[in-house]
Parts: structure tokens; C-alpha cells; sequence
């Protein structure tokens, strides 16, 4: 048995995410604890007892994930589970780079708060939105985004076959969806983000994150992390800064992460955080696929039990 983790990425949130969680675990409240001395902010009660509005934005709301995440991995820890290979949608590849070694708890908070502030801040102005096209081959969203004259649209995340989400302004993502409706798209589903998240169109955010990586210390990881901009492992020779300042500006190659992993013998995928929005990937690249996903007491409990038993 090969096991890769995975981790979430924003969209995955929800108001009192984890509080289960951390009402059973002193682990994870101390987890809790930690980062929000590192972040200068309450991030329990920023998840636990703040509205939507609070919770959903950029910069709330990937530090929030973030913690989550790495809280539960506190936990598999502890029991002795660990994972050979791992990755992340988007933010997740942070989690994923922690978990692999590459970089610590302080720094990885930091970074992640930084990061979220300027995903929020450094946008153009205008009116932004994301969507989730169903039921077509990549190439066809590619080729009707590249079509779209009036506005801007691109492909930003290629999560499984079958899915891409596109990423633009209000205008242009309106017109993709109703061309990709034409061109045979089964759905298109816009989503609850507030940027033009992995186009050029955050190339502020980009330069301002590269800045801030520039003051942090990384490493190599340990174990094969997956890169969302290639899905390759990071290696030895490659710096890994400079892909995760670029990776805010470039697609997220998801499918091709999970498809890479499962190449390498990998037929347990357990996702930790919010949600089970991976898991459902996972099983879009392959239904045979053993799938976990943690993300209440329940789960991670089950997850334990059957994964010290495989």
C-alpha cells in the first residue's frame, strides 16, 4: 500500500469547520493556539463564530483552511500514519510542502496569511468571478476561453477529467459559460471565490508573494511533493520559492497531480481538511481508488482505525 495525502484549497470552508475537532482535542486546540499567536489573529474564533462574510474572505479564509489542516496531520502523527507521497489544490500545496519538510510551522503560517492578504488586496479593480465547467475535455475550454473576444477568461484549475474550473472577469466568465453551455457542457457552476485566482491577472500578488518568500527559509522536501504548476515533484535543483510565486499566476494541474501519484503505485488518497471535494477527484481519475477524506471526529477516528490496520 503506497499513501498520498491531500489537501484542500479555498472553496472548502465552511462556518464552524473543524469545531468538533477541537472541542475533543487538546492537540488540536493547541495547533489552534500556535498559529494564531504566529498570525495575530483568534483563528478559532475567526472559523467557529464568525459569519460567512468574515470567514469567506481571501485572507481569512486560507489561514483558516490552513490551521485546519495541519491540526488533523497533528493527530495521523502522533498515531504513526504517514503518507510517501502528498499535494494540494492551490493553498493545500502549502500544507503539503509543511508536511513534506520543506518548510516549518511558523513560516508556514506566515506565509499563508501573507499570501491570503495579497490574493485579497493585490487584484485589479473590477468585478471578478470563477466558475466550474462539467462534462468537457480540457482541450474544448481551453479552445472556447481562448475564443472569448469580449472580457477575459482562462483555465485555472484542471481538478479531474471532466472538470476545469475557468477564472476572469465577470463579463468574459459569463460568455465562457454560456458557449461551453453550447459547446456541450454538461454544467457550469460559478463558484464562491473572490478573484481572478491563477491568471495574470494577479501578477501583483505574485511579485509581492515572491517578496515575502524571499525573507523565509525552505528546503528541499523529504518525501515527493507534487507540483500543481507541473505535476511533478519538486526536486533537489529546482526552487521552490520561485514556483510557489509563480503558481498564483499560472493553472493548477490537478487531475495530472493525482494521475502522476497514481503512476508511482499510490492507491490510497487520505484528504485532510475541510470538505471531501478532492476525494471526488480522486475517484474522477479512478473509481478503484481507496479514498479518506478527515474532516470531523468521525472521519479522522475511521481513518485511524482502518489506516493502522492496512
Amino acid at each position: 500500500m503506497k499513501i498520498g495525502f491531500i489537501f484542500p484549497g479555498q472553496g472548502a470552508q465552511s462556518v464552524g469547520m473543524g469545531k468538533d475537532l477541537y472541542d475533543k482535542y487538546e492537540t488540536i486546540r493547541e495547533v489552534y493556539q500556535k498559529a494564531t499567536q504566529i498570525a495575530g489573529i483568534d483563528i478559532a474564533k475567526l472559523t467557529f463564530d464568525a459569519g460567512e462574510a468574515e470567514l469567506f474572505q481571501t485572507k481569512n479564509t486560507q489561514l483558516a483552511i490552513l490551521t485546519m489542516s495541519l491540526a488533523i496531520l497533528e493527530i495521523l502523527n502522533q498515531n504513526n500514519i504517514q503518507a510517501q507521497y502528498t499535494a494540494g489544490l492551490s493553498l493545500g500545496e502549502y500544507a503539503a510542502l509543511y508536511y513534506g519538510g520543506a518548510i516549518d510551522f511558523e513560516n508556514v503560517i506566515k506565509i499563508v496569511k501573507k499570501r491570503g492578504e495579497f490574493m485579497q488586496n493585490l487584484v485589479p479593480e473590477g468585478e471578478w468571478a470563477m466558475a466550474a465547467v462539467l462534462g468537457l475535455e480540457n482541450s474544448v475550454v481551453e479552445e472556447v476561453c481562448k475564443n472569448v473576444t469580449n472580457g477575459f477568461v482562462v483555465p485555472a484549475n484542471f481538478n479531474c477529467p471532466g472538470q476545469v474550473a475557468i477564472s476572469g472577469d465577470k463579463e468574459g466568465v459569463q460568455i465562457a459559460m454560456e458557449e461551453l453551455k453550447k459547446a456541450g457542457a454538461k454544467r457550469c457552476l460559478e463558484l464562491k471565490t473572490a478573484g481572478p485566482f491563477h491568471t495574470s491577472k494577479l501578477q501583483k500578488a505574485s511579485d509581492a508573494l515572491k517578496e515575502e518568500l524571499e525573507k523565509i527559509e525552505m528546503k528541499t522536501p523529504t518525501i515527493q511533493v507534487i507540483k500543481n504548476i507541473d505535476a511533478k515533484p519538486y526536486s533537489d535543483t529546482e526552487n521552490v520559492k520561485e514556483i510557489l510565486a509563480t503558481h498564483v499566476t499560472n493553472p493548477v494541474r490537478f487531475s495530472a497531480s493525482i494521475q502522476y501519484m497514481v503512476n508511482q503505485g499510490v492507491d490510497t488518497f487520505v484528504e485532510i481538511g475541510p470538505g471531501k471535494t478532492l476525494t471526488g477527484f480522486v475517484k474522477k481519475v479512478d473509481k478503484d481508488l481507496k479514498c479518506i477524506n478527515i474532516n470531523n471526529v468521525e472521519t479522522l477516528e475511521n481513518a485511524i482505525q482502518v489506516l493502522k490496520t492496512m
